[in-house]
């Protein structure tokens, strides 16, 4: 799997997962990132952040990230 195919995923997830709350968990995730100075991980969940953001927008047809 690729990496972009895996964000969208690991986003798809999140968004099961937690709903309306899944920006407020991102958020906190990366916010603890931060705290410990991981910046490979902060790099990470920003990009499952953005495709959160289009997922919770625009949905697409069941709910693949365009």
């Amino acid at each position: 799997m690729d990496a972009e195919t895996e964000r969208q995923a690991e986003a798809r997830k999140v968004l099961a997962m937690y709903g309306a709350d899944a920006p407020v968990f991102v958020a906190a995730r990366i916010g603890a990132l931060v705290w410990a100075d991981d910046q490979s991980g902060i790099d990470r969940w920003r990009q499952i952040a953005a495709r959160l953001d289009r997922l919770m927008v625009d949905p697409g047809p069941h709910g693949v990230v365009p």
